[in-house]
């Protein structure tokens, strides 16, 4: 980014005609105020986000400096690469899966994933997990609005309500028996999380009450088949969202968990989790996060088949089905300036009880709890809300047969998306592995080693202008995607603008962003083939 660009970018923010709130300076020159999930609505004297939660402030994650307001007298936008590398990399998660002779037999090879904040704290969440009493992995991402607490709660628990629904009738029932007989109950799944990952710890409780009510019900249903690994994903999403706007009604004594409940029903999060168990993908999503698979054709070049569609205005099959689901009455206000109802931008999400509660229930919640002025929550029903629900967490589920040719499955939040097409996310995974593929043969040294052979060896490198790799593949398509210029390529000074943008500016220019990148293992995806 250019000097001229940077100075815009802070005159642009200074010279906007500014709201203020509690302190906070919100400037309507936004460049990319459409890309903000949900709009600023107004009630009583000041300014503030629908649904926003201040209990983000107990789940603040690690962030690097950046300025909080542009009215800063000494403002800069100057980072060495050090330092850059060091803010891209502080949220870096991976995992190789191998066997116990340190081989893998799964057809996935290992997982990198990372995330950056825009938001202060981020919003953003994702979670991984090898099921322990089923087969497969699971990875989820999850996308923030409103606030974190939605986001926070459904990537500790949507997972443990997918492995439920895959248990068998036989381990439900062992399970039941050894909560009834106060025993250690077996794990089924094993967490892989970031050493900054947060919890909500103190209601812990709660939630495990809640799924074993889940798995009750499951045992009534008196079905020794079980579910489709599709039917279980739909059914996990919709029970916990359903569980979610339950737990809010229901009486509680416990201050604190009356008012996490209260944060998550009133935010909201959208959700995309992938399961992989040998050839078979299945792709649960909910929401504008995006899954999408890089294929490696047999003439060498690279395609990518998306296996999600996001869910919104822009999507067509959306419109028809929210159209058929209300009155024909309501065709032009469900969506106004391609947001639901004016409000919101994703068509599918969790929480975000405004759009599915009845006016009158809304009310009595609202009015029965105590300190929701505190918590930021407010009663706010939007312009033609007459045949409520309009929102849902109900998945649409896609299944993928694996090939030895799908080398690599993307996930992210749509702070990527936003900022890179597919077709460039594909390409970059690709040319990362290709770089990585090119460069390890330069770490084999021949023998016997001298001084003028490493001599050698340092000079190709200089000549070859080749600079110090990440080595986690969801870093590079961060650094690319709000450091990229118009040619394509990484300008260092731009890079360093869009981390050091202050609170008051960033949202206007990028989202949070959060990766996942699975690599799958075509070894043990063609002796699936070459057995069967």
């Amino acid at each position: 980014m250019s000097r001229t660009v940077s100075s815009w970018i802070l005159s642009s923010a200074r010279n906007g005609f500014v709201l203020q709130r509690k302190g906070c300076s919100y400037s309507v020159c936004v460049p990319n105020r459409h890309k903000i999930k949900w709009k600023l609505v107004f009630s009583k004297t000041f300014l503030y986000p629908a649904g926003s939660c201040s209990l983000d402030n107990t789940f603040s994650l690690k962030k690097a400096f950046r300025h909080t307001s542009t009215e800063e007298e000494e403002f800069s936008f100057q980072l060495s690469p050090s330092q850059i590398n060091d803010i891209l990399r502080a949220g870096e998660l991976s995992h190789k899966i191998l066997d116990l002779n340190c081989k893998s037999s799964s057809s996935v090879l290992k997982f990198e994933s990372n995330q950056l904040a825009s938001n202060s704290p981020i919003e953003d969440r994702r979670s991984a997990a090898t099921c322990l009493q089923t087969r497969g992995m699971m990875f989820g991402v999850f996308d923030g609005h409103a606030g974190s607490a939605c986001a926070q709660a459904v990537s500790e628990r949507l997972l443990h309500y997918i492995a439920v629904s895959l248990l068998s009738r036989k381990t439900l029932e062992e399970i039941e028996l050894a909560v009834e007989c106060m025993k250690p109950v077996m794990p089924i799944l094993q967490l892989h999380k970031h050493p900054n990952d947060v919890e909500y710890r103190e209601i812990t409780s709660q939630y495990f009450e809640s799924l074993r009510v889940y798995w009750q019900h499951l045992l009534d249903l008196d079905t020794e088949s079980g579910f489709s690994l599709e039917e279980a994903m739909t059914c996990a999403f919709k029970r916990l969202d359903s569980d979610i706007s339950l737990e809010v009604q229901a009486p509680q004594e416990n201050e604190l968990m009356r008012s996490t409940a209260l944060q998550v029903a009133f935010s909201g999060a959208t959700a995309c989790v992938a399961h992989v168990d040998g050839v078979h993908l299945h792709v649960a999503n909910a929401g504008d996060c995006r899954a999408v698979l890089g294929v490696h054709e047999e003439d060498g070049t690279w395609s990518t088949l998306p296996l999600t569609r996001d869910h919104n205005a822009y999507d067509e099959s959306e419109i028809k089905r929210l159209r058929r689901e209300h009155p024909r009455s309501e065709e032009k206000t469900l969506f106004v300036n391609d947001r639901l109802l004016g409000i919101l931008m994703p068509s599918r999400a969790f929480g975000d009880v405004q759009l599915k509660w009845s006016k009158e229930l809304q009310h009595n919640v609202l009015e029965n709890s105590c300190d929701v002025e505190a918590l930021n929550i407010y009663q706010y029903v939007p312009p033609n809300y007459h045949t409520p629900p309009y929102l849902t967490a109900e998945p649409e589920v896609t299944y993928h047969k694996l090939r030895g040719k799908d080398k690599f499955l993307i996930i992210a939040s749509d702070g990527l998306w936003e900022m890179l097409s597919n077709e460039k996310v594909v390409k970059l995974v690709a040319g990362h592995l290709t770089e990585l593929t090119v460069q390890k043969p330069q770490l084999a040294l021949e023998k016997p080693v001298n001084l003028g052979y490493m001599h050698n060896l340092l000079l190709q490198r200089k000549n070859r202008g080749i600079a110090s790799l990440d080595q986690n593949i969801a870093t590079h398509l961060i650094r690319h995607a709000i450091g990229s210029n118009e040619y394509g390529e990484v300008d260092q000074e731009k890079l360093a603008a869009m981390l050091t943008l202050p609170e008051d500016l960033v949202r206007m220019y990028r989202d949070d962003i959060t990766v996942t990148v699975v690599y799958f293992n075509s070894e043990t995806i063609e002796n699936y083939y070459r057995n069967n």
